[in-house]
Order: structure tokens, then C-alpha cells, then sequence
């Protein structure tokens, strides 16, 4: 999650789009020249299939996985109130495979925390961390509480609850267990205390199927936000209507029809740069947060800022984050692609970044887990310096966007 460099981004964005406004008054004939077409032409075949075969297809796995995944979680909280813990327990085993195919897609889509994940603070809402234990245990002490989620569901704790209350994390810590040692995870055993020796509860389990409903809301309104709330099924406009959380926008479409009369973005050079900068931010967010927090932090708050802590999935997270910026920049199964682009006018940066890209995967997942333990170690060193290397190198692309 980043929270500081949508503003930054914006402020360039109207810059630059004054800067384009200004040349144009000054220019007397405004048809573009052959190189501007050409320009426009590889551009635009970017950004179409980025939208059409990447964004949005990597949305709707999410919320397909997250819809799964509640329902399992509502069936946990069913099955534990009736005490036929057994099959409580094979229906978690599900339900972590459901959780860990989510949060794939979720990481595969952090390149793109822009749009609909940024203006309806979806992305803080789902995948803020650590979670707030303490007041975990006091909202499930909570008498008064307890009864409002139980009736209110998902729509009372997205209202009511603090971010470090919600989303994958906070389902996460309720589905998966680690072995004693730290060194392994499994899915939860009901019949289990928690880390802390605290007893599985009623409790727990309404307000874990609260948060996956809420999880789900969440992850459907992205897809749609994207998709068009017309071109998701009908049981995901259900979903959204019933919450309401009709999306107000279209953000693929104005992607799409960059250039055009009511897209947001004034040209497609604009919409690639947006394309970037949003690479950029995630690759710095994995060097300076995720990594860099545990690794060079000095607080408690720092050492204890570890991603996916429960599952042991904070590596498999960071690598996916990289990952998301490959197929932003490189494009899926063989799509016209913002590098092809980069690669007919300035080759050496289309090859320096796809290089490092590769790099920063492989170095990322040579970190060991569990991170708790490896944070501070060599080869988050080494993925850092990688990581830093990646973020010039994208920078460089952006101005090649602006100046060929």
C-alpha cells in the first residue's frame, strides 16, 4: 500500500497536460505530425490489451477467488457453531486455497494501484498490516460489537472497523497457524489455541466471515470498476448493488479512450506514463516499505511491518508485485506492449529494464522465510539494491514516454 505518490503523480500529469495545451494553442495547423501518429498508433496498442488482457482478467480471478473464499468462510462459521469441528476444518484447508489464489491476484495487481484501488481506498481498506491485535481481542470481548456484526456483516465492519481490522490479513491470521518454531504454516486446526493461547471462538468465526464478505465487496467492485458494471455477472452486479458499491466510473473505458473527449487522460502518452509511474511506485513500495521496513527500520513498529506473517507468504508477495510490473510493462501472451514500444526508440532502456525485472524477482525469491527471520539478511540486501536499480530505470522510460 502507498499512499503518498498518487498526489505527486497527478500534479505531473496536470503539468505536463498544460504543457500539451500550450503548445498546441501555439501551433496552427494541430494535425499531428506521421511521427506523432505512429506514436499514438504503437501506444495505443499498449494500452488496449494492457487493459483488456491484463487488468481486468487479473480482477476478476480476485474477486472470482474472494466470492469462493467467503462463502467457505461463512461455511466455517457455520459448521463451528453447530461443533462439527472436523469438517469445519477440511472446509479451512479450502478456504486457505482460496485465500492464497486471491492474494495472488491481488499482488499481480499492485503495479496498478491507481484508478478505482486508490479513489475508493480499496487498497488500504483490504491490505493494510500488521493487524491490530489488541484491538482484535477486545472487539471480540465485545458483546455490543459482536451482535452488530453479527447482524450488520459485511457492511458493519466496513463501516466501523479500523483498517488493521480488515482485509486479507486480518482473514488470514483466522485461516493459517504457524508450527511452534515459526518456520512452518498450516491451515488453521479449530481445535487449536491461538498464538497467544487464546480459544477459538463463535466469535471468531462470525467475524472472519464478516471481513471475507466485506473482502469480497471490496474485490468485486474492483473488477467492475474496470470491467464495467455491465460486463460482470449478474450475481457480482448483485453483490454491488445490494452494498452499494456501484462503481461511479469506468476506469478501463477511460484508459481505453485515452485521448479522446471524456477520458481523464489528454493524450496516450499520458495514459502509458500512468502505466509507469504506477510500476514505479510498487517497485518502490516492495524496496523502501515491505523490504526496507524490516530491514533497515529501527522502531518495533518497523521490525513487526512484515506482509503475510501467518501464511509465511511475504516473499511470494513481494516477488508478485515484480511480477505485476513485468506483465504492465512487457504485456501477456505475446500483446502489443509499452516495451515494444520503448524498444523501436530506445532499446537500451526497453532491454536495461526487462533485465532487471528478471533480476529482481530472482533475488527477491532467495530471500528465505519465514521474513521475520531474514528481513535484515544478505539477500534482502542484494533484492533492494535490484529493486533500486529497477525504479531508475523505469524513471528513465517515463521520459523517453515524454520525449519521443
Amino acid at each position: 500500500m502507498n499512499k503518498f505518490t498518487k498526489f505527486t503523480f497527478t500534479m505531473a500529469i496536470g503539468a505536463l497536460a498544460a504543457t500539451s495545451l500550450v503548445a498546441c494553442s501555439d501551433n496552427e495547423d494541430p494535425t499531428p505530425s506521421p511521427e506523432g501518429d505512429a506514436k499514438d498508433i504503437a501506444l495505443q496498442a499498449a494500452v488496449t490489451p494492457y487493459v483488456n488482457n491484463t487488468v481486468v482478467p487479473n480482477y476478476k480471478t480476485m474477486a472470482d477467488e474472494a466470492i469462493t473464499l467467503s462463502n467457505l468462510c461463512a461455511q466455517v462459521r457455520d459448521l463451528f457453531a453447530q461443533g462439527n469441528i472436523s469438517e469445519a476444518n477440511s472446509v479451512i484447508e479450502q478456504a486457505c486455497t482460496h485465500w492464497t489464489a486471491s492474494r495472488a491476484a491481488w499482488e499481480l495487481s499492485e503495479a496498478w494501484l491507481y484508478g478505482a484501488a486508490a479513489d475508493y481506498n480499496i487498497d488500504p481498506h483490504i491490505d493494510s498490516w500488521p493487524l491490530d491485535r489488541q484491538a482484535l481481542v477486545s472487539l471480540l470481548s465485545n458483546a455490543s460489537m459482536m451482535e452488530n456484526i453479527g447482524n450488520g456483516g459485511a457492511e458493519w465492519v466496513s463501516a466501523n472497523l479500523g483498517y488493521g481490522l480488515l482485509g486479507f490479513h486480518a482473514i488470514e491470521y483466522m485461516l493459517y497457524e504457524l508450527s511452534a518454531d515459526g518456520m512452518s504454516s498450516s491451515p488453521r486446526d479449530l481445535n487449536h489455541t491461538f498464538d497467544d493461547g487464546t480459544v477459538v471462538t463463535n466469535n471468531h468465526m462470525i467475524y472472519m466471515a464478516a471481513v471475507a464478505e466485506d473482502l469480497r465487496n471490496q474485490c468485486v467492485r474492483l473488477e467492475a470498476s474496470w470491467a464495467g458494471i455491465d460486463n460482470v455477472t449478474e450475481e457480482k452486479q448483485t453483490i454491488l448493488a445490494d452494498a452499494e458499491l456501484e462503481p461511479t466510473r469506468n476506469y478501463g473505458e477511460e484508459m481505453r479512450t485515452a485521448g479522446q473527449a471524456g477520458s481523464s487522460y489528454q493524450s496516450l502518452t499520458l495514459a502509458a506514463q500512468q502505466i509507469i509511474q504506477g510500476c514505479i511506485d510498487i517497485v518502490d513500495e516492495v524496496n523502501t516499505q515491505k523490504i526496507g521496513r524490516p530491514n533497515s527500520g529501527t522502531s518495533e513498529e518497523d521490525k513487526n511491518y512484515i506482509e503475510s506473517p501467518y501464511a509465511l507468504n511475504s516473499v511470494v508477495d513481494f516477488a508478485d508485485n515484480i511480477r505485476s510490473v513485468r506483465n504492465a510493462y512487457e504485456g501477456q501472451n505475446d500483446d502489443a506492449s509499452i516495451s515494444d514500444y520503448i524498444a523501436t526508440v530506445a532499446p537500451d532502456v526497453d532491454s536495461r529494464v526487462r533485465s532487471l525485472i528478471d533480476e529482481c524477482i530472482t533475488r527477491i525469491e532467495a530471500i528465505p522465510e519465514p521474513f521475520a527471520s531474514t528481513a535484515t539478511g544478505s539477500e534482502a540486501d542484494a533484492a533492494m539494491e535490484s529493486l533500486g536499480e529497477l525504479s531508475t530505470a523505469l524513471a528513465s522510460v517515463n521520459s523517453v514516454l515524454v520525449n519521443n
